[in-house]
């Protein structure tokens, strides 16, 4: 974009300012969700805190409103590149009362957690072992139109969807359970479209865009609760330390698995690790523009969801306590008896691993924008979206056979453990975006942007899987223009969100009850963090 002049008859200025104004303050209260959208999308839209519908940013017009192709005159081409640093940080505190069952002592009590990287998922390769700083993006896009068509085509790729996280430089990180590696991801490989001008004020446009889709969690797993707690405190009381007694071995054997047979509701009890793809999954961008005069723009877009069929491989690696506690509780006489009552596997592995597979929900996002111009130095855009988020009330993992750990968890009241249900209980919500343009001269342009994100993740529902508070982002940005068909984009932006989650408020973390134990790692603590990510973009446009 580039300054130009204000149209004769425009309203005053003040008048203008003032319905923006107005625009925003209605629009402020009512703030409301966000995840992982949008934000290693465009270089532009970054800049202007996404409120871009309005003004969609030349071939990014693909996933912001399509619409906005129509107004790309000839051939053109964009080159994107994103460098993202992701900083996520949580501290472990044992209330006064602290009490799991009996124990008293968390080791995670007063630790915090260390250093994050990055990763990356390289389609047809997999997730490399890198851990980097950051981690850079690049995209390409493309448009056509040929003199005096009302059709532009385009095509783009782009990161629609990123979380990356990478805690495995310390392997004593408290973190490690509430996971050591999270990657999830949807690049957009191709996106087909088209912009058509139906008239010299209103647009419309269709996109395709086609994504490869990744989940990667891979973490250490700890089941602190109640009833686990009680039974480590049983065991204590009645097993010798050197692990066995005759009367137990015509019992139950709850001392037959020896000293690491012992049941404590701190130790690490498994590792886990799950990794799926979707390859090829289509989604349907509709969008609309209408610009009635130069000095104002209306848009809306609808971005469809999908629910993405992801397939892939687990791994789930036993220690040594559940293993030799079910295996001393099966070699005495009442024990199979009653691990058969309770639903206990005969034995557990020390690992298992095989095929999985995943029905998980790409919400679908809407969203409308206001583009305002009271004079020539001057703009603001003010965008509302709607994502729904709701979708992710529970993820559910279908294995290829029954896994030894979660028929332990029976006990727990989990029937198959042919499948891994993990609740999340995420909501749709409203959020708003702002973005501020200024024109100092021909060449030059100036953004900046706010987009105060209010998550989707209430406030019971974080973990350190999806660190994801309310959080705030502020960009800046310039474009300049090298020439009369070449142009460069440059921008830089940092969000930040605080969590504070006291102890057994949130039943995704830090829950202590007798039967809620997937997955509570930090059940009784205090835990408080944050999240900090800082990105710098660079783009490069070509007409010819």
């Amino acid at each position: 974009m580039h300054a130009g002049t204000a149209p004769p008859g425009s309203p005053r200025p003040l008048k203008l300012l003032a319905l923006a104004a107005a625009v925003a303050a209605v629009c402020a209260p009512a703030a409301q969700a966000a995840l992982t959208e949008n934000l290693t999308t465009s270089v532009v839209a970054m800049a202007l805190g996404n409120a871009v519908t309005a003004d969609p940013p030349g071939i990014d017009s693909i996933h912001f409103n399509p619409a906005g192709l129509a107004r790309l005159k000839g051939d053109s081409e964009t080159l994107n590149t994103f460098g993202a640093s992701i900083r996520t940080s949580a501290q472990f505190h044992a209330p006064s009362d602290f009490d799991v069952g009996g124990w008293r002592d968390d080791p995670i009590a007063g630790t915090s957690t260390g250093p994050v990287r990055q990763g990356m998922y390289v389609p047809t390769y997999g997730k490399p072992g890198w851990r980097l700083p950051a981690v850079v993006i690049p995209g390409v896009g493309m448009a056509w139109n040929k003199p005096g068509s009302k059709f532009t085509f385009a095509t783009n790729s782009y990161m629609a969807q990123a979380m990356s996280i990478d805690r495995t430089t310390d392997v004593n990180d408290p973190a490690q359970f509430g996971g050591r590696q999270v990657q999830i991801q949807r690049l957009v490989w191709a996106a087909p479209s088209v912009g058509y001008k139906y008239s010299d004020t209103l647009s419309f446009g269709v996109a395709i865009p086609i994504s490869h889709s990744a989940f990667v969690v891979d973490t250490n797993m700890r089941f602190p609760n109640e009833l686990l707690g009680v039974f480590g405190k049983l065991q204590q009381g009645w097993c010798p330390e050197d692990g066995g007694n005759i009367i137990d071995t015509f019992g139950f054997g709850v001392c037959g698995g020896g000293k690491e047979g012992m049941v404590s509701p701190f130790k690490k009890a498994a590792h886990m690790h799950l990794e799926m793809t979707a390859p090829i999954d289509p989604t349907l961008n509709l969008g609309v523009l209408w610009e009635p005069a130069p000095w104002i723009a209306l848009g809306a877009v609808y971005q469809g969801g999908s629910k993405t069929n992801y397939t892939g491989t687990y791994v789930f690696d036993a220690d040594p306590m559940l293993r030799n506690f079910v295996r001393g509780m099966n070699s005495s006489l009442l024990g199979p008896i009653a691990g058969a009552v309770l639903g206990f596997p005969s034995s557990i592995p020390a690992q298992q691993k095989g095929n999985m597979s995943a029905t998980i929900p790409f919400p679908a996002h809407y969203q409308l924008g206001i583009k305002l111009r009271p004079i020539r130095l001057v703009q603001l855009n003010v965008d509302a979206s709607y994502a729904q988020w709701g979708e992710w009330d529970k993820l559910t993992f279908q294995f290829d056979q029954s896994i030894k750990l979660l028929e332990v968890a029976r006990l727990y009241g989990i029937p198959d453990s042919g499948k891994l249900t993990i609740p999340r209980g995420y909501k749709s919500l409203v959020n708003f975006g702002f973005g501020l343009q200024l024109f100092p001269t021909e060449k030059l342009t100036l953004r900046a942007g706010y987009e105060p994100r209010k998550s989707s993740v209430p406030k019971d529902k974080v973990d350190l899987i999806a660190p994801l508070p309310d959080t705030k982002l502020y960009s800046l940005g310039l474009n300049y223009k090298l020439s009369k068909d070449t142009d460069i984009s440059l921008t830089g932006s940092y969000m930040v969100g605080k969590f504070n989650v006291p102890a057994n408020t949130d039943c995704n973390l830090n829950c202590n009850t007798f039967f809620n134990i997937i997955y509570n790692p930090y059940a009784g603590l205090d835990v408080a963090g944050d999240i900090r990510v800082r990105y710098f973009g660079m783009s490069y446009n070509r007409r010819f």
